[in-house]
């Protein structure tokens, strides 16, 4: 099935998001990462992150969303076309120092490890607020031609620098998180197998730790009920929710805390789909609150069950 335009741009932010990852991770090791996987890094990041996804959005859906009434001099348009230009001045300082750190100036190290740092943080959050905020914003604005005006000047702009633009620089990716050895976002004993489990149950799984802080969610690489990157682990769950409802975040949580509840659920329509949203508290055996989880489960088949089925569908 073909990608609407906001999927294919989530899929940049997932993409770039490992990336940042597996180069922070290396840049944090005990031995220097490599000048190969610094020079991998510097060119994803100045040829695809900049060349590419940010021209796919300056060029084509944020003139859209200015169209639609989205103002380009105030609002969530505006602080994206702020932090594009924020992240231009870092990658223009971040560049040389790579340069620098290859051609032998081992001493630009901790140098490096920050602006990488600065670079990585700016463009994580940035990426959480299009995902959960324009997006959304422009898509309940669109006209029903727009969404086809957007994917093409899209795909023109990935055209326009080479065949297979997208699919080469996500190889470029994978190359830069294989090289880094970063691993994957489950962890614990084969942690390939867990993913896999995880990812497979018909349900999304989030989990806060003690401290309100998300640590994990399933399907990474799966279509979710909910978009969400990695841009939102280590992120206090307060934050990843709008704000008029943070006082019922907190309420929840506290009662989980306090033992006064073992549930709680909601259930919204999204569209013709009925979802149904549970948080449950993890304890552990001696009864200790290690955090909470959130279970997403689009359950519009279940309610369209009727009458019984005992045997398996002819091939």
């Amino acid at each position: 099935m073909n990608k609407t335009w906001s999927e294919i741009l989530i899929d940049d932010h997932q993409t770039t998001e490992r990336v940042f990852d597996a180069v922070t991770r290396a840049l944090a090791g005990e031995r220097p990462p490599s000048a190969r996987l610094l020079q991998q890094f510097s060119s994803y990041a100045t040829e695809y992150i900049d060349g590419c996804h940010n021209r796919k959005e300056e060029d084509h859906l944020f003139p859209l969303a200015e169209a639609r009434g989205i103002p380009r001099d105030g609002g969530p348009l505006a602080v994206m076309l702020m932090e594009h230009e924020q992240s231009r001045k870092l990658l223009g300082e971040l560049v040389p120092l790579v340069e620098r750190f290859v051609a032998g100036d081992a001493a630009l190290l901790s140098q490096l490890r920050t602006k990488v740092d600065a670079y990585a943080a700016l463009l994580k959050g940035h990426f959480w607020k299009e995902t959960d905020i324009l997006y959304p914003m422009v898509r309940r604005l669109m006209q029903p031609e727009d969404d086809a005006r957007v994917l093409a000047g899209i795909e023109a702009t990935e055209a326009a620098l080479g065949p297979d633009t997208r699919a080469r620089y996500y190889r470029l990716a994978d190359e830069i998180c294989g090289v880094a050895g970063l691993p994957p976002l489950s962890y614990g004993l084969a942690p390939e197998v867990l993913a896999a489990i995880l990812d497979t149950l018909p349900v999304e799984l989030s989990f806060v730790d003690a401290d309100d802080t998300v640590r994990y969610f399933s399907h990474e690489h799966h279509d979710k009920i909910f978009p969400r990157t990695r841009g939102a682990i280590g992120v206090k769950v307060q934050q990843c929710h709008p704000q008029k409802s943070v006082h019922m975040v907190n309420r929840i949580l506290a009662d989980f805390k306090a033992g006064r509840r073992s549930e709680a659920a909601f259930w919204i329509d999204l569209g013709p789909r009925k979802i149904h949203i549970r948080y449950f508290p993890v304890r552990s055996p001696a009864g200790q609150y290690l955090g909470t989880l959130e279970v997403v489960q689009d359950v519009t088949p279940i309610q369209a069950l009727t009458g019984q089925k005992r045997l398996l569908d002819e091939a």
